[in-house]
């Protein structure tokens, strides 16, 4: 049974790290379909390898979240997003160019981290949920704004939801391709 087209109630919790295998399955079909139309076949293997993926740094400090649904066949996450009050501004464990250190909420921007949401749960609202929740978290931070790294599959819903485009960044991926992240931003009313 095709599990788009069942019946079925979402829940929004934290990630943990039992989480994790699920949430590469998740992230690994997010990108192959959603970035398909977007980027080529070696910037997605090349993204898949060296940027994205879990980044357990967000999960331990509590601020990953998922959106599991309760289809008949089985509880699955569908979606997963987070927000950060480090610097890094995207990719997981495994992208090389990292920096932990603390943001000052008072003068930076919170970063809106790794959001996915598998194929056959999108238009659903899911990652409307999540950057609810992240804002919403950044904001009881101290936080006045927040930034992104948006791929081009996400600029037109990030642009809907009042971020606006910073600079375009070209990543230089380690298979010798680049590929084009936007760097959005949005301040709280």
């Amino acid at each position: 049974m095709d599990s788009s087209k069942s019946p079925s109630t979402f829940r929004l919790r934290k990630a943990t790290m039992e989480d994790i295998p699920e949430l590469n399955l998740l992230i690994d079909v997010s990108v192959r379909t959603l970035h398909a139309e977007y980027y080529t076949p070696d910037q997605i293997s090349g993204a898949l390898k060296h940027i994205y993926g879990v980044d357990t740094t967000l999960i331990h400090d509590g601020h990953y979240f998922i959106v599991e649904t309760s289809a008949p066949e089985k509880i699955q996450i569908v979606a997963s997003g987070g927000w950060s009050h480090r610097r890094t501004l995207y990719g997981g464990d495994r992208y090389m160019i990292r920096d932990d250190d603390l943001l000052d909420p008072a003068t930076e921007a919170g970063k809106i981290r790794a959001f996915f949401v598998h194929p056959n749960w999108t238009r659903k609202g899911l990652a409307g949920i999540l950057l609810r929740a992240c804002e919403d978290a950044a904001k009881a931070a101290g936080f006045a704004k927040v930034e992104m790294g948006a791929t081009l599959s996400g600029v037109p819903f990030y642009a809907a939801s009042g971020y606006k485009k910073l600079e375009e960044v070209d990543e230089h991926l380690e298979n010798g391709v680049m590929m084009k992240v936007v760097k959005m931003g949005k301040v709280f009313d």
